[in-house]
C-alpha cells in the first residue's frame, strides 16, 4: 500500500485516467469496426470523418501512438476505396 498522500491520490487519478482511456479506446474501436462492416460506399464516407476524428482524439491523447492512429486510418482509407 501507498504511504504518502500523493501516492495515494496518483492512484486514484490513474484508476480515473485509465477508466477513461479504455472507454474512448472501445468507443473508437466500436466505430472502426461499424465502418469496416458497412458495404455502401456512401455509408462509408459519411462515417469517416467522424471514425478518423476519434482516432486523432486517442493519439492526441497518448492513448494508442501516433503511428497506429495512421496506419488505422490508412487501412480505413484503403478499405473505403476498395468499395464500390
Amino acid at each position: 500500500m501507498a504511504n504518502h498522500k500523493s501516492a495515494i491520490k496518483r492512484i486514484r487519478s490513474n484508476n480515473a485516467k485509465r477508466l477513461r482511456n479504455r472507454y474512448y479506446a472501445k468507443t473508437t474501436r466500436n466505430a472502426v469496426k461499424v465502418l469496416r462492416g458497412t458495404t455502401n460506399k456512401q455509408e462509408a464516407i459519411e462515417k469517416l470523418p467522424k471514425v478518423v476524428a476519434l482516432i486523432d482524439k486517442l493519439a492526441k491523447r497518448n492513448v494508442i501512438h501516433k503511428n497506429k492512429a495512421s496506419n488505422l486510418k490508412s487501412g480505413l482509407m484503403k478499405y473505403i476505396n476498395t468499395l464500390q
